[in-house]
C-alpha cells in the first residue's frame, strides 16, 4: 500500500536516495514501523523498461549531472566528466552492479593497526569489527539471496571462467570459484534463476540479480509507512535555531522547490553526491557544511584500485555469453607486504559488450593502433578479468565543491580530485602482472593491460571514526556533529578493503536499521 506524506509532517525520517544503503535502510525502518519518505534522484524503472543495449541502458540510467575532475588519475584526461560509473534511479547502482558479494576480512577493518605509519597515506582503524559485522553479514547475504551462502548453489561458470580458472589452477592458487553473487542460481524471493543473459550491467531484465530497486523499496512500499519520490533532487539539508536537522529542499519533477520536515535525515546519494550535499548545506551555524566540524567533509575518497587485463585465446571463448562477473581468484586480497605493497586484491572475471570494449580498451584520444583493432578484430576469442584493489585513503583525494560551474539546478558540481598513491601504483603493477601470468597459464596468445576507467566503487568522503576529530560520523553512522543525521552509503567507509563494497553497504544499512529505529523509540532522536 503506497503512502503519502504531508510535506509538514516532521515524524518522518527522510532517505535520500534509493541504492544498496538508502534503498535498504529505507525497507528496514519501513518493516519496524518507523514512517519513511525516500527522495530519488532519478526515475523509477523496472526489469521491463531495462534495455537490453550498452549504450542505450547507459544513456538511460547512468548519473549523467555535470561533474568536474582534477588530479594525476588517468580518468580525468580520458572520462573528465564522468569520474563515476554510477546509476541516476531508483535502486542506485544497484542496477548496475555485478553482483559480486564479498565480506571484508578482519584485518581490513583495523589497517591502521596492521598497516602501520604508511606515507601519505590517512590510514585509520575502522571504530566496527568483523565480529561485530557478521551477524549483519548473514541477514544481508540471505536478504541479497548471496550465491554459496545460506545452501544457495553458485552460478554456472561460463567461458570466460573457465580460462580464468584454468589459469588459477596451473598458477597455484587455491581459491577460485564462480563467486559469491548477488544472483539467483535457483529461483528465490519472488526472482527468476539468472538466465546468463550477459547484460547485468544495464540493469537485469530476468530481475535474478538483487537489486533495491525492485527488491527493497516493493517491499516498503507493502508495509504502508513508505512514500517513494522519484525526480526530486535534493539541494539541501536544513536545520532549526538548536542546531537539529528539521527537513530537506529538493527540486521536484516540475522544477519546483520543495521542503520536507523530517525527524532525521539519511543521506545515502553515494560518495560524490552525499559530501556535496553536506558542503552545499551550509549556513551561519555550520559555516564550512553540516558535519564538518573536523574538516573531514569530501576527503579522504577512495574508488578502488582497478584495472582490467584482456587475453586473446586460440579458440573462441564468446565471454560476453554467461554473467558479467563469472569467477574470482581471491588468493591475492591477502595483506603479504613481502609483495612490495600493503594490502591486496582481487582478480574478477569481467566482460564487456564491444560498445564499451571498444570505449574502455583503450580510452582517450591517441589513436586506437593496431594492437587495438586486433583485438576487437578478434572480439569472440577475448577472455577478461577486472582487478579490484584496496587503495589508500588520502586527505588529498577529495570531492568539494566547483564553483565556477552550476547544474541544471543553479547549484556548484563537485569536482572530483584523485591521485594514485604509491602503493595503489605497485599493487597495479603486481596485480598486472599476475593477471599476464593467469593468462599466459591458460593459453592465452596475446594480451592487453586495460587502465582503469571511471569506477563505481565510489568509498569514503564522510568516514567513520571513533573519535570526531578524525571523520565525519560513527560506528552507527551517526553524525559526529549531529544527532538526527545519518551517512547510509559507501561514503561512510573508512578505508576501503580489497572487496566489492555492496554487501558491506547492505550490511551497515540493516545494522544502522536497528540502531534508528530504537534511539526513535526511545526518543533520544
Amino acid at each position: 500500500m503506497t503512502k503519502k506524506f504531508d510535506l509538514n509532517d516532521d515524524t518522518v525520517a527522510v532517505v535520500i536516495g534509493s541504492g544498496a544503503g538508502g534503498g535498504t535502510l529505507s525497507n528496514e525502518l519501513a518493516q519496524k514501523g518507523v514512517k519513511v519518505v525516500c527522495l530519488e534522484a532519478g526515475k523509477r524503472y523496472t526489469p521491463d523498461d531495462f534495455v537490453n543495449d550498452e549504450w542505450g541502458a547507459f544513456l538511460q540510467t547512468a548519473w549523467l549531472d555535470k561533474r568536474t575532475t582534477s588530479g594525476s588519475w588517468r580518468v580525468a584526461t580520458d572520462f573528465s566528466g564522468l569520474p563515476a560509473w554510477i546509476v541516476k534511479s531508483v535502486g542506485g547502482s544497484t542496477l548496475h552492479w555485478a553482483g559480486a558479494s564479498l565480506r571484508f576480512q578482519e584485518h581490513e577493518f583495523k589497517v591502521k593497526t596492521e598497516y602501520g605509519d604508511i606515507a601519505g597515506a590517512n590510514l585509520l582503524d575502522w571504530p566496527i569489527s568483523l565480529k561485530e559485522m557478521e551477524p549483519y553479514y548473514d541477514k544481508a547475504e540471505d536478504k541479497i539471496g548471496v550465491t554459496r551462502t545460506h545452501g544457495i548453489p553458485g552460478l554456472p561458470g561460463n567461458n570466460n571462467f573457465k580460462v580464468l580458472y584454468d589459469g588459477a589452477k596451473k598458477m597455484g592458487y587455491k581459491d577460485c570459484h564462480t563467486g559469491r553473487m548477488g544472483i539467483n542460481s535457483v529461483p528465490r524471493d519472488g526472482r527468476n534463476a539468472c538466465l546468463q543473459l550477459g547484460f547485468c550491467f544495464q540493469g537485469c531484465k530476468s530481475g535474478a540479480k538483487w537489486s533495491a530497486g525492485y527488491s527493497e523499496i516493493p517491499k516498503a512500499e507493502k508495509t504502508g509507512n513508505f512514500e517513494l519520490r522519484t525526480e526530486a533532487h535534493v539541494i539541501q539539508i536544513t536545520h532549526n535555531k538548536s542546531g537539529k536537522i528539521d527537513g530537506v529542499v529538493y527540486v521536484d519533477k516540475e522544477g519546483n522547490q520543495q521542503k520536507q520536515k523530517a525527524r532525521i535525515v539519511a543521506v545515502a546519494g553515494n560518495s560524490i553526491e552525499t559530501p556535496r550535499l553536506l558542503l552545499m548545506s551550509n549556513s551561519s551555524m555550520y559555516p564550512d557544511g553540516l558535519s564538518n566540524s573536523a574538516g573531514q567533509v569530501g576527503k579522504n575518497y577512495m574508488r578502488h584500485l582497478t584495472a582490467s587485463v584482456y587475453a586473446l585465446m586460440d579458440k573462441p571463448v564468446n565471454m560476453h555469453r554467461g554473467t558479467t562477473m563469472a569467477g574470482i581468484i581471491t588468493d591475492e586480497s591477502r595483506n603479504d607486504p613481502s609483495r612490495g605493497f600493503v594490502g591486496g586484491y582481487e582478480m574478477e572475471t569481467l566482460s564487456l559488450g564491444l560498445p564499451f570494449m571498444a570505449a574502455f580498451l583503450k580510452p582517450g584520444t591517441t589513436g586506437y593502433g593496431p594492437k587495438v583493432g586486433k583485438f576487437l578484430e578478434n572480439f569472440d576469442h577475448m577472455a577478461g578479468m577486472w582487478i579490484v584493489g584496496e587503495d589508500m585513503p588520502q586527505e588529498s583525494n577529495r570531492v568539494s565543491l566547483n564553483m565556477n560551474e552550476k547544474d541544471q539546478n543553479g547549484m556548484p558540481v563537485p569536482n572530483v580530485h584523485f591521485d594514485d598513491h604509491e602503493n595503489d601504483l605497485k599493487m597495479r603493477k603486481h596485480a598486472f602482472g599476475k593477471g599476464t601470468d593467469v593468462y599466459k597459464a591458460a593459453g592465452a596468445v596475446d594480451i592487453f593491460e586495460t587502465p582503469p576507467y571511471p569506477s563505481t566503487h565510489n568509498l569514503g568522503t564522510c568516514r567513520m571514526s571513533e573519535k570526531a576529530r578524525d571523520g565525519v560520523c560513527d560506528k552507527n553512522g551517526k553524525s559526529h556533529d549531529i544527532s538526527n543525521l545519518f551517512i547510509s552509503d559507501g561514503s561512510q567507509f573508512t578505508t576501503g578493503a580489497a572487496e566489492n563494497p555492496t554487501l558491506t553497504i547492505v550490511s551497515l544499512a540493516i545494522r544502522q536499521a536497528e540502531h534508528i529505529a530504537k534511539e526513535m523509540a526511545k526518543g533520544t532522536i
